[in-house]
This record gives structure tokens, C-alpha cells and sequence, in this order.
């Protein structure tokens, strides 16, 4: 019974038009940062596999995949900095909705 009181309020709090604008932002910033993940992510073992791209010297022994590689940290760094300060945003909006619904 509990279960169904929670799962109905869950549903008054999801119409208002606060919590959808919570959703429609934390879209718009997640969406586009996943799929640049994603995109970044799996360019290097694309690039390595089908072509010889990454394979020229970018300085002495070091070639352009070891960079792009380790570029890779330093954007999921970013990312995830991005979203720490993002999330407070979100995170003040919850604040507030849970306020409203007490």
C-alpha cells in the first residue's frame, strides 16, 4: 500500500512544471555530452583498426595515438567536471521541488 501512495505522489511531483523543466534541461546537457563521449570514446579504436592516421610520430617516439589516448582522460575529466557543476544547478532545482511538495 505504501508502494502505491509513493508511486502516485512520484506522479503529481513528474506533471508539474517544474520537475518537467528539470528533465528537459538535464536532456538537454546530458544527451549531447553522451553522445560526444561515446563519439570520442570509440574514435580510437576506429582510427587504430581501419586506418594508419594515429600511427605517424607526433614527436621522437611518440606517436599520435599515445596522444589521443591519453586525450581521452583528460576529456572524461572535463565531462565529468562539466556535470559537477551542472549537477549543483540540478540539484537546487530538486531542492525546491521537494520544498513545494512536503
Amino acid at each position: 500500500m505504501k508502494a502505491q501512495v509513493q508511486a502516485k505522489r512520484y506522479a503529481d511531483i513528474a506533471r508539474t512544471p517544474k520537475f518537467q523543466d528539470l528533465m528537459a534541461r538535464k536532456k538537454k546537457f546530458l544527451l549531447p555530452m553522451s553522445l560526444f563521449f561515446l563519439a570520442y570514446y570509440f574514435t580510437l579504436p576506429i582510427l587504430t583498426s581501419y586506418s594508419k592516421v594515429l600511427n605517424q610520430p607526433a614527436f621522437g617516439p611518440v606517436t599520435w595515438a599515445w596522444i589521443f589516448a591519453f586525450s581521452q582522460f583528460i576529456m572524461t575529466w572535463v565531462l565529468c567536471i562539466l556535470y559537477s557543476r551542472k549537477s549543483a544547478d540540478y540539484d537546487r532545482m530538486i531542492e525546491e521541488i521537494r520544498e513545494e511538495h512536503a
